[in-house]
């Protein structure tokens, strides 16, 4: 048998050529703190299954890795439908893994079933007997024809209809003991990896609880949400009622002709839901604040300016204040563990300042209103006086609009609190679904690139630092909110296609955003690219790709 070098951490070793990437990985374990998950081979990423065949660099992925946490959910949620086949067989119609809540993933459950403790415990007992077998997780290529063969004995039709639109000839299959799967992304070995999960009964499906990529030694915590649950499910029951809960379906609607009308009727139902918003506000006695908080990327401006035109049709009168202007001087701005200033705690924000002019305001007095200059880092005053006359609104827009110690001083009654996001409802297919975050990081990319000349790479090389930002700052006060507002709009990831892919392409191998990139390539590549001509200029798509009617 022939030997192979093999460079891990600059140093070179030899291994027999055809040995398997888990078998080197199993020598190097004990440098790691989180377990191995994938490998790094030359740039490129490969699953431990895999076979050393040449000379080669090669990395490891770890579960604490944002690759090998990924690798691992994937692994999990293929356990949890073979399990679901095996306990329930053919009383199971299909079962969909919809959408993220904390360190959980809801999945539905269609068909002549129950879910109650008993399918509970059968589905966690099977699961656990897969582990401990340590089940093979079997890769094969197939000719798309004989793919979707498998997948129409297993009523699979989802993936047949995604297939539908693959320019490739060929596609990966994934097994575990007589149950086949396709998955956007890679696969661990065998289901023995999966030491860490819990199933429990949610709503009218399973909730599959997993670790976190921050904390892999321990199950993640998650809580009801009951807000965030229900905006969701509005999202994908409104998917469902026009036919397009996965990409196929969208795909399937361009080829028909039809996306002009579904773009002005989701556009419309974003406005029905914005001016069903403003009634609300218009109809509690005493609201003066209109707080929106919300993660990166969630069109907080662009709401802000359509809430503000139908507050007027409700005989108010908005005025848009932005949280960016209460920054603390550059100079008082704390910094972060690597000496770099965080823009993003809410000890950034001059809070008594803030509850200062809103409680002059409130009490009828004459305000000055700051301008925050982030070229100089100062703090200006430039005339811009402000009196809150009896129908005036402010419409507060930023990060920390909907914690309570940002508007300490401020009576409850006069605060209204809305969270935003891009919630993102449409899946790859049934068991591929598309994270939120993915769409907002797409959405940024572009936003970025055209307004700042910012390079996709550099959008990817923050985004871990923004998405920490977000759990601390954000996403713990989102049930806080008196309402919440899905900006995720069906048709936008057809859409940003065309912008994305040229930045995504201009990332150069070797470069650390390479991989992400490569991924986010591959994930647009299931849709189909369409023109952004027949976007209505007040869309929110509007503040990425550009053309909108507002200052945005």
């Amino acid at each position: 048998m022939s030997k192979v070098k093999v460079t891990i951490d600059q140093e070179t070793y030899e291994y027999e050529k055809g040995i398997c990437y888990e078998s080197i990985a199993e020598e190097f374990q004990s440098r790691y703190e989180d377990k191995i998950a994938d490998v790094i081979v030359n740039g490129r990423i490969r699953e431990l299954s895999k076979r050393l065949e040449k000379d080669c660099v090669l990395s490891f992925c770890t579960e604490g890795d944002s690759i090998g946490h990924k690798t691992y959910e994937r692994t999990a949620t293929m356990l949890l439908l073979k399990a679901l086949h095996d306990v329930l067989g053919e009383k199971l119609d299909r079962a969909v893994i919809e959408f993220s809540i904390g360190a959980g993933l809801y999945c539905s459950i269609h068909g002549d079933v129950t879910v109650d403790d008993e399918l509970v415990s059968k589905v966690n007992k099977r699961m656990q007997e897969l582990v401990d077998a340590k089940t093979p997780i079997i890769k094969k290529s197939y000719p798309i024809e004989d793919a979707m063969a498998i997948f129409s004995a297993q009523h699979m039709e989802d993936k047949i209809n995604l297939f539908r639109f693959r320019r490739s000839s060929a596609v990966n299959v994934y097994c575990m003991d007589g149950y086949y799967d396709y998955f956007y992304g890679f696969m661990m070995p065998n289901a023995g990896y999966i030491k860490l999960f819990k199933v429990t009964a949610y709503k009218q499906g399973l909730m599959l609880v997993l670790p976190t990529q921050e904390n892999t030694k321990e199950l993640g915590e998650y809580d009801s949400r009951e807000k965030l649950f229900q905006t969701l499910m509005e999202a994908t029951n409104w998917n469902q009622y026009f036919g397009i809960s996965t990409v196929g379906d969208l795909n399937n609607q361009i080829c028909q002709g039809k996306l002009n009308d579904l773009i002005l009727i989701q556009e419309a139902e974003q406005e029905r839901r914005i001016g069903e918003i403003a009634k609300q506000i218009a109809a509690r006695k005493g609201v003066k604040f209109v707080m929106i908080a919300g993660p990166s990327s969630s069109g907080k401006t662009t709401f802000s300016h359509r809430l503000s035109m139908q507050l007027r049709t409700q005989g108010l009168v908005p005025h848009p204040i932005a949280l960016d202007d209460y920054f603390v001087e550059r100079v008082n701005t704390p910094r972060d563990k690597d000496g770099n200033y965080d823009f993003e705690c809410l000890e950034a924000m001059d809070i008594q300042l803030f509850n200062n002019n809103m409680c002059d305001l409130l009490s009828g007095k004459t305000v000055d209103m700051p301008v925050f200059n982030f070229k100089t880092g100062l703090r200006e005053y430039n005339g811009n006086m402000l009196t809150l006359g009896k129908e005036d609104v402010l419409v507060i827009e930023g990060i920390h609009g909907l914690d309570s110690r940002m508007t300490y001083a401020l009576p409850e009654e006069s605060k209204f609190r809305i969270y935003i996001s891009a919630l993102t409802s449409l899946n790859v297919d049934g068991h591929n679904r598309i994270p939120t975050a993915d769409a907002r990081m797409l959405r940024r990319m572009v936003r970025d690139y055209r307004t700042r000349g910012a390079s996709a790479q550099k959008t990817i090389s923050m985004w871990s630092s923004v998405r920490k930002g977000e759990e601390l700052n954000i996403f713990p006060f989102q049930e806080s909110a008196d309402v919440m507002f899905n900006s995720a709009l069906i048709y936008e990831l057809s859409i940003l296609k065309q912008y994305a892919e040229p930045l995504l392409f201009g990332i150069q191998k070797g470069e650390p955003e390479y991989l992400e990139a490569k991924r986010l390539l591959k994930f647009l590549g299931y849709f189909l690219g369409i023109s952004s001509e027949n976007v209505p200029n007040n869309s929110i798509c509007r503040e990425f790709i550009g053309g909108s009617c507002f200052h945005v």
